[in-house]
């Protein structure tokens, strides 16, 4: 059993530029830089990883590229395995099992909306299947289901299931956990990181930390060490970038955008998503340059300089 705290990144998964296969060689440079950057642990195959698009062998590619890449520099890899079937979710498991994940993350079904007795028996019956430490993740804005804190006190008596990605935005539910059991609270949106921690998160699976893993890393440091103006300076300095752009458009299309910005992505997303508009793509720009997020060879420059030719 694995110990959860500190900053984990929700890993984007690359593509070609039109999206059809997927990009191994900079999946593994991402990797390299998320460890260079500082970061506990990486999760593939999420949300911000486009998991429901992924076909299964390239699900399992993802995962055994970010365990052959991460696990030599000391990253805990957290697969993303669930499903809304429990019998897909315990399949994917126990691949993420096989393939040597130290960890996997498993969202609450969506679409079909189970009761709160049917999300403990799913997370119960994936617990039972592997030797393999859960991190529970609690999204209802995508799910359309809330994992109440009742429940996670329930199954956090099982010892397989370590750690709560907590992404309902909600300051009460976090707290109510924390009072009710020991599971490790991780926060799901990056700008309540730090307020997460005042009612005892220990971490964040965090977005951002695709671009900037070293402040995100340093800032989950802050908390470690009890440290509040640290703490709240490190807040500071990535709250508009954080704040501003998963508010342009659905994760992880302006993620991606900055990152082809910064010349490290195609920025190319599958449908039902679509890239960026052009629009979006200045006002990401824009963020970068007030986060003093610089890319490859300043491409931030030569973006500035394109949409100033393009006004002129």
């Amino acid at each position: 059993m694995i110990t959860f705290a500190g900053a984990y990144t929700a890993l984007i998964t690359p593509f070609c530029d039109d999206g059809t296969k997927v990009d191994l060689g900079r999946l593994g440079n991402q990797v390299a830089f998320q460890a260079q950057g500082g970061v506990r642990g990486i999760v593939p195959c999420g949300t911000t990883g486009e998991a429901p698009t992924l076909a299964e062998h390239e699900h399992a590619a993802v995962i055994e590229c970010a365990v052959s890449t991460g696990r030599p520099l000391g990253l805990q890899i957290v697969a993303g395995a669930g499903s809304n079937s429990t019998a897909q979710a315990i399949h994917l498991h126990r691949l993420a099992a096989s393939l040597g994940a130290h960890a996997a993350l498993q969202v609450t079904p969506y679409y079909n909306k189970p009761s709160q007795e049917g999300l403990y028996r799913h997370f119960m019956a994936i617990a039972e299947s592997a030797e393999l430490p859960i991190v529970l993740y609690n999204i209802p804005g995508r799910a359309a289901v809330t994992l109440l804190p009742e429940t996670v006190e329930r199954l956090a008596k099982h010892p397989n299931i370590v750690a709560i990605k907590e992404a309902t935005g909600s300051m009460d539910s976090a707290s109510e956990i924390h009072r009710r059991c020991s599971i490790a609270i991780l926060s799901g949106d990056d700008s309540l990181t730090a307020s997460f921690a005042a009612v005892g998160a220990v971490g964040v699976v965090s977005v951002v930390s695709n671009l900037v893993p070293d402040r995100v890393a340093r800032l989950c440091h802050d908390i470690a060490s009890g440290d509040l103006h640290a703490l709240r300076r490190s807040h500071e300095s990535l709250f508009g970038l954080s704040r501003g752009l998963l508010a342009l458009d659905v994760n992880p299309v302006p993620l991606k955008c900055a990152m082809a910005i910064l010349e490290r992505d195609t920025g190319a997303v599958r449908l039902p998503l679509v890239r960026a508009s052009e629009q979006v793509r200045a006002a990401i720009e824009s963020l970068l340059r007030e986060a003093k997020v610089s890319g490859n060879t300043d491409s931030l420059e030569r973006s500035k300089l394109r949409e100033t030719s393009a006004t002129s």
